[in-house]
């Protein structure tokens, strides 16, 4: 077997378009040249390597982050800043675990997970994973179509229809998603376009935090470091909001898309260093920050505001309150510009979550028409442009029921991998640290577990 007939079927991950070897070779040594050099030098040498973890940080970027981090920083100002920090944090212990055990294995991690873990824990991995990409594509588009219906009324395009903003929105996702795949380069094109959406999304809402200005740097600061809930006022509220950001910073659909995403791109055991690297620069640096200034701008603004009861909240709504500060231009033009860059990311990497779970489940070849096809199951969500208000009440609810059940099944699978011997072999954390490590894997499963229950026990009562 040649090399690119090896890369083909690189760790079994069958790719019509598999990345050049004389390519991944150039990498591997790149790579041995940086791992005897000092840390900073070797960081500063990954930095053009960087491509996965910018996928999951534009993937949980979406309209729920958004919509939550939008009603914190309305009702409790900066008192909540710390959970976005906080809640990513715990998801890199997680794809930490998971980036590891993939490129120290090579092995694709479904039928890993099949074998050493269990068929229940594989299954409700994907079946999570397929699930939540499909039906939370609803309320993507709704806000996307409505963002967009809000940015034509700024620049003079009133009342856009929002099957036609829907259908651009379908259309560039489609377009999109369908670079993924098709050839070494197109992968490039399509992790340098999230690349710069993400960043694009941290400029827009910087821009309008620097337009509202900060009324209290202490309280800002503090608001990072003290961790606490407040408990005075709207309490419930608040525990509301820190569980639901903790435990969706990183959901099921991210889980399986991200060691599919290193596969694709051919990383293996040399790049375990710049896997870790690229999760904390790529990931958890722009989610942190772009979620901080969505909170800042919104205290900046509303919390200031006598005149909002905090009863509801959504980004035109917070949009059009922040014009009447900064201007139509930072107020509803870039801030929509950034909700927006949020809403597309979300919808076309869970369209790829959708074709690499088609992948395991059917044996389809990464890239071929089938595996596209299999991208456009999450398609019907284009109707929650104008019906997701009727289906928001009887879908959300038992889908965050189903999904929240269907995570910590796949958190304790990985748990299983992690300490499997027959599994990782002698690349299996030991010591102090590797006790440490998994830990921390059973602490973030059993809290999203306790969140579960709080949450299945709260709407039956």
């Amino acid at each position: 077997m040649n090399d690119r007939e090896a890369t083909r079927s690189w760790q079994g991950l069958r790719m019509s378009s598999p990345p050049d070897p004389g390519a991944l070779a150039r990498e591997r040594a790149l790579l041995t040249q940086l791992a005897s050099r000092p840390a900073a030098a070797r960081i500063r040498g990954y930095f053009g390597l960087l491509g996965p973890g910018y996928l999951q940080s534009a993937m949980t970027l979406g309209g729920g982050t958004v919509s939550s981090a939008l009603f914190a920083g309305a009702i409790f100002g900066y008192e909540l800043l710390w959970v976005a920090p906080l809640a990513m944090a715990l998801g890199l212990v997680m794809l930490s675990a998971v980036s590891w055990q993939t490129l120290s294995t090579g092995r694709r991690p479904w039928p890993a997970m099949r074998e050493h873990a269990g068929p229940f824990f594989a299954w409700a991995w994907a079946l999570g994973a397929l699930l939540s990409s499909i039906i939370w594509q609803f309320p993507q588009y709704a806000l996307a179509s409505a963002v967009l219906v809000d940015m034509g009324d700024v620049v003079g395009l009133r009342n856009l229809s929002p099957v036609l903003t829907g259908g651009f929105v379908l259309a560039w996702a489609l377009v999109v998603s369908g670079l993924y795949g098709r050839s070494e380069r197109a992968v490039r094109v399509y992790e340098r376009l999230l690349q710069t959406m993400v960043w694009g999304i941290v400029v827009c809402f910087a821009w309008v935090v620097f337009q509202t200005g900060v009324s209290d740097w202490d309280a800002l600061f503090r608001g990072f470091f003290t961790f606490q809930v407040p408990g005075e006022r709207n309490g419930v509220a608040a525990v509301t909001l820190v569980l639901s950001g903790v435990s969706a910073a990183v959901g099921v659909n991210m889980v399986f898309l991200y060691p599919y995403t290193l596969l694709a791109r051919g990383w293996g055991r040399e790049h375990r260093e710049l896997s870790q690297v690229d999760l904390l620069l790529g990931m958890f640096v722009p989610y942190a920050i772009a979620v901080s200034l969505v909170v800042i701008a919104t205290a900046n603004t509303l919390h200031l505001d006598a005149a909002y009861q905090g009863t509801q909240l959504s980004p035109v709504e917070a949009a059009r309150v922040l014009a009447e500060g900064v201007g139509p231009i930072a107020g509803r033009l870039v801030f929509g510009v950034g909700v927006l860059g949020m809403a597309l990311s979300s919808i076309t990497l869970q369209m790829l979550t959708c074709g690499f779970v088609a992948v395991e489940l059917f044996g389809l070849c990464v890239g071929s028409w089938q595996h596209r096809l299999a991208t456009w199951l999450p398609v019907p969500g284009v109707l929650g442009c104008v019906y997701w208000s009727d289906v928001a009440v009887w879908v959300a609810v038992p889908t965050n029921i189903v999904c929240g059940l269907f995570l910590p099944a796949a958190y304790a699978g990985f748990c299983l991998l992690q300490r499997s011997r027959a599994y990782l072999g002698e690349d299996r954390p030991t010591g102090a640290f590797g006790a440490a490590w998994l830990a921390a894997m059973l602490g973030v499963t059993l809290f999203l577990v306790s969140f579960l229950a709080w949450y299945v026990l709260g709407q039956l009562g």
